[in-house]
This record gives C-alpha cells, sequence and structure tokens, in this order.
C-alpha cells in the first residue's frame, strides 16, 4: 500500500513553468491511459494559466480538454488549481461567477480542486468551497508559503485550521517561488499534521532554488501524505522535482513506498521528452538551479515576464535594480505572497519605480486597487506613507471584497449571444471576454477541435497498438485509508466515471 502519493503535473504546472503553457490537448492524449495505469495519486491536468492560454494562444476549448482529459483517467482522479474568487482568471469575480464555474468543472470532470489566494485571505475562498463541496468535489485548501516578517510557523498553522474550519477536504503548502527550506518544511509538516492528524496534507514545491528534493523528503518524513512532481523532461528548475527520483528514492523506504513502478514511467517520459522537443521555442530559458531567488523571493516564471516588460523599453540591463525594487515594493504592500496576481502587481509597480526614478509616482490601476482592499487583506499592513500616496485620502475597505460585486453570468450571456453554445462558453466569456469571443467567432465560421482530436486519436490508437504487443499493465487497485494516518485520502475520489 502506497504511504506516499504522488500528484503529476506535467500536463498542467510541467508545461506551464517551463514551456510558457504551450502544450496542445493533442501532445497530451497519447500518454493519458499509460499515466492512468502508473498509480498516482491524482494527476493535475487544469486550472492556473491553461484555461487562458488554451483560448488565446492555441485556439482550443478549455472545457473540452477536460472532457477529454477525464475520459482517459478511469483510476486516477483529475487535479486543478483555482484562484479562489479569481477562479481561472485575474480579478475578483461575482459570487454566480465563481459558483457556476465550481459547478460546471465538476460535471465536465474535475474531481480535486486546489484552492488558494494570492494574499491568504481566506474570505476570498468562501464561495468556492461551499460550491465545490455542493457539487461534490474535493476541495484541497492551500496554504501559499512564503516568508517575510509576518509570515511564519505559527500563522501558517493558524491559516491550516482556519482552513480545516471551512471544510477543505486536504491541505496543500504550496511553495510557488521555491522557498521552502528543508528545515522548515519539517517544520511546518509536523505542526500541522499534529494540529491536524487526519487531514492529508500535500507539498507542492518549485525546484527553482534547489531545495525541493530535499524539503519534500524532510516532509514526507515529518508526515506530508503528497508530493507534487513532474515527469523528467518536464521537470527541474522553475517546474517541481522530476517524477523519477522521488519514486525511486521513497522506493527504499518501505514506509515511504509511493507504490509506482520506476520502470512504469520510462515511456511516458520518453515520450514527453520528444513533445518537449516541439515547443522549443517557448523555452522559459530559465534552467538549472537558481539561487537568487531565495534573496530577491521572486518566481521564475515571474521573472520572465519582468524581463520582457524591461525589454519593450530596451532597459533589460535594468533587471537587477527592478528585482531589488520588488523586494522594497512587496515590503511596502504587506508582504503578500508572490503568485498570482500579486506577483504581477508588485513586480509591475516595481519596473514602473525604476523605469520613471521616483517611487509611486505612476501607480497602476491594481497597486491602487490591492491598497484599496479590493484584493483582501494582506498579512502586514501597508506602509502608511504608500497608502496615503497611492490613495490620496480614500480609506480602504475591511469588508470581503466579492460582497461588492454585482451578479455577472446575466449580463455576459446577453452580451456574447448566439456565440455562446453552452453554460461554459458564457463563463469562458466572462473570464476572458475578448480571448472568448475571438474563439467562439473561429469556431461559428468552421473552427474547431477536429485536427486536434484526429491527431490525438491516431496518436492513442498508436499507443495503444504497441502496449498490446507486451503483457497488459495491471491497473491500480483503489487506495484505501494510509497506514500513515494521512486520513481518507481517497475523498480525492468521489470520482464519476465518464462515458
Amino acid at each position: 500500500m502506497a504511504r506516499v502519493r504522488i500528484t503529476e503535473t506535467a500536463i498542467r504546472d510541467g508545461h506551464q513553468s517551463l514551456l510558457a503553457t504551450r502544450m496542445r490537448t493533442e501532445d497530451m492524449i497519447p500518454a493519458l491511459e499509460r499515466m492512468d495505469a502508473a498509480g498516482y495519486g491524482s494527476i493535475e491536468c487544469w486550472g492556473g494559466a491553461t484555461f487562458d492560454t488554451a483560448m488565446r494562444f492555441l485556439l482550443e476549448d478549455p472545457w473540452e480538454r477536460l472532457r477529454e482529459v477525464k475520459r482517459r483517467l478511469a483510476h486516477t482522479p483529475t487535479q486543478m488549481l483555482l484562484r479562489g474568487q479569481n477562479a481561472v482568471g485575474y480579478r475578483h469575480y461575482a459570487d454566480d461567477v465563481v459558483r457556476a464555474f465550481c459547478e460546471r468543472a465538476v460535471e465536465n470532470g474535475m474531481d480535486v480542486f486546489r484552492i488558494f489566494d494570492a494574499l491568504n485571505d481566506t474570505r476570498n475562498l468562501e464561495t468556492a468551497f461551499d460550491s465545490v463541496k455542493r457539487a461534490g468535489g474535493h476541495v484541497q485548501g492551500t496554504l501559499c508559503y512564503t516568508t517575510s516578517p509576518a509570515h511564519g510557523v505559527e500563522s501558517f498553522a493558524a491559516l491550516a485550521g482556519r482552513l480545516v474550519e471551512m471544510g477543505a477536504d486536504s491541505l496543500c503548502i504550496k511553495d510557488m517561488a521555491g522557498l521552502l527550506s528543508p528545515v522548515m518544511a519539517e517544520r511546518l509538516v509536523r505542526r500541522i499534521k499534529g494540529d491536524h492528524p487526519r487531514v492529508p496534507l500535500q507539498l507542492h514545491c518549485h525546484d527553482t532554488s534547489g531545495y525541493a528534493e530535499m524539503a519534500y523528503l524532510l516532509a514526507v518524513r515529518a508526515g506530508a501524505d503528497a508530493i507534487d512532481c513532474a515527469i523528467s523532461p518536464l521537470a527541474g528548475g522553475t517546474s517541481q522535482p522530476a517524477t523519477e527520483t522521488l519514486v525511486a528514492a521513497l522506493a527504499e523506504d518501505a514506509e515511504l513506498d509511493t507504490g509506482i513502478a520506476l520502470d512504469d514511467l520510462v515511456e511516458t517520459a520518453e515520450y514527453f521528452g520528444g513533445v518537449r522537443r516541439r515547443y522549443w521555442k517557448h523555452e522559459s530559458h530559465l534552467l538549472g538551479v537558481d539561487a537568487g531567488v531565495l534573496r530577491h523571493q521572486v518566481p521564475g516564471g515571474m521573472i520572465s515576464n519582468l524581463v520582457g516588460q524591461l525589454r519593450e523599453q530596451g532597459q533589460e540591463a535594468r533587471l537587477g535594480e527592478v528585482l531589488e525594487e520588488n523586494a522594497r515594493v512587496r515590503a511596502d504592500l504587506g508582504y503578500p505572497p508572490l503568485v498570482t496576481p500579486s506577483s504581477q502587481i508588485v513586480g509591475s509597480q516595481a519596473v514602473l519605480n525604476v523605469l520613471t526614478g521616483k517611487r509611486y509616482g505612476s501607480v497602476t490601476r491594481e497597486t491602487r486597487n490591492l491598497a484599496r482592499g479590493l484584493y483582501g487583506a494582506t498579512a502586514a499592513p501597508i506602509a502608511p506613507e504608500v497608502l496615503a500616496q497611492v490613495l490620496d485620502g480614500e480609506q480602504p475597505i475591511t469588508h470581503r471584497p466579492a460582497d461588492d460585486l454585482a451578479p455577472e453570468l446575466e449580463s455576459a450571456a446577453a452580451e456574447i449571444g448566439e456565440l455562446a453554445e453552452s453554460a461554459e462558453d458564457v463563463l469562458s466569456y466572462v473570464m476572458f471576454p475578448q480571448p472568448a469571443r475571438r474563439f467562439l467567432e473561429w469556431r461559428r465560421e468552421g473552427g474547431g477541435p477536429e485536427r486536434e482530436l484526429v491527431a490525438a486519436v491516431v496518436g492513442a490508437m498508436a499507443v495503444r497498438e504497441r502496449a498490446n504487443a507486451r503483457p497488459p499493465a495491471v491497473a491500480p487497485a483503489p487506495a484505501t485509508a494510509s497506514a500513515g494516518g494521512g486520513g481518507d485520502w481517497r475523498r480525492f475520489g468521489r470520482m464519476r466515471q465518464m462515458p
């Protein structure tokens, strides 16, 4: 029986971190049945930036991707990343949007919802938690890990307690920048598992700093139940640690064994090695270890955005100044964790401060909205002098930001009209009006998933023919409660089999 479960991230965070989220559905499908048989705890396949980029750059329907993936995962739960009140977008949406999105996601095949808020403000998680619960999905409450004078074991333990009170089925420590040191991983896991021994606890670490493998090992020894990994061709750097490496390392300890056979990952690795070569134009070029992140705390994807902004102004050589200013802006704004959308808010303001030569002389709309409380409460108070300069006497709100948002679905449905053929289309339009309209117009004019799906089906048939030439793989038996005290992890499972 597996003691430590692995969530495979290759077809969501792996290519989001390394290939600008450009992997097409046709390149995922041929590997899915093999991945399904490997024995993963779950497969992360949706959410994060994948929803936006599917329509914006690939002319794909993200809902169709979810359905296609789910059809091929007979034994393994699907998993997604949900940005709380932001859903899969970049602003707060009204409660009717969040509720409908969660309901439709479950209906289309999503099992596990990793739900986070960029500021760790649990008020921004309430609607998503409740909606996923009502729809029959699994709620994974998430702690966005960061370091600052306002963050530590006690503050994260308190946050974990609140998430459990809100009904989280499991918990996740989300280390988006690779800042979670091995010692802190052990301390934090030991404390949270001590407080909530029956609640499964998972770690999601990016390997940017080189900490992640060590953090995982100490975390699982301290009682963590699951870790996020990416198959080796899509691992390392700003992605997650390699699946094969952790499988092999943990197999040497019977109490930590993942239950996955290393040999069962070979073909999957070979396949995605070929896939990655087709996306070379989208490589992040942030390869290997970047120990600088331990000082400036800027995630790799955010550095790419900063370089892009500076390059447009012919100021790429000033990246070092911007990284230093980024740390100062983050402190000014109450130490928000640097994850979407707070990372973009802090980074854009830092670029403005450096290029104009006057701190907060020009202020982005998003910085002003953060100061107004429209994203929620920050871990520490915003510096009073910055608050006064940014708001010019306006008082920030103290209530839940979404309380001020009127329902959006009805008016959006009227705006998009007959272009929307389903409730899913309306939701896509609400969150990404321009990309969704462009996609829906393209679809109406004769575009569609035919080319992608035909290619994927052909690829899947070829894979199946090769597999039939060998002894069939034995599908993993449904998991039961962990002997290691991890709780009923297969509450993940409330799985519905797709036809």
